[in-house]
């Protein structure tokens, strides 16, 4: 782990395996919140970022949670010989996989998976996107059901605090990593 060419594969993979511009932009997401938490659990940056950027790998191709995702990205990650802690933490975000959450990577990449696609989401409805976002933008539009409504508030609350890293700290810390990248996370115009 550690090569450009390592990173250059799994894009190329995440490509082949996913059309969906919103989704790649997702997986683009989470691998910079697993990048930027990596060195706070004394994590290899790489590896988280991989871990982030394959996450959903097969979530477009096999959408079906009972038979297809994330099975069919563990079987193919591990048909290359993707790291096994990279595999483990992969089927550990899906609840449904009943796969406990041990290490500081699998309890990482549960924590900011869906608080990334939530944090998009509210830099979508803001003029200046993610410019000048702060946890309370965040928080105000979590009190609202109806805004990205298939994103539970309890799962955002509950990942934090798997972390043991304060619900505001840890907004912020997203809201930096994508802020980052921004001109690849959010659609042109």
């Amino acid at each position: 782990m550690g090569t450009d060419t390592t990173r250059s594969d799994a894009w190329a993979l995440v490509c082949e395996w996913t059309e969906s511009d919103s989704l790649r932009r997702h997986m683009l997401a989470v691998e910079a919140a697993m990048r930027a938490y990596a060195p706070r659990f004394g994590g290899d940056p790489e590896l988280w970022g991989l871990t982030g950027l394959l996450h959903d790998l097969d979530y477009e191709r096999y959408p079906d949670l009972s038979t297809g995702h994330p099975r069919m990205a563990i079987e193919e990650l591990t048909r290359r010989g993707y790291p096994a802690e990279l595999i483990r933490a992969i089927g550990s975000h899906a609840d449904f996989m009943e796969i406990t959450r041990e290490s500081p990577l699998e309890r990482t990449l549960y924590a900011v998976d869906e608080l990334c696609g939530f944090v998009l989401a509210v830099a979508y409805v803001r003029p200046e996107g993610l410019d000048g976002m702060t946890p309370k933008s965040v928080r105000k539009k979590m009190k609202q059901p109806s805004f990205a409504a298939a994103v539970g508030r309890e799962e955002l609350l509950a990942g934090a605090e798997a972390l043991g890293v304060d619900f505001d700290e840890h907004v912020s810390t997203v809201i930096a990593a994508l802020s980052e990248s921004s001109a690849e996370l959010l659609p042109a115009g």
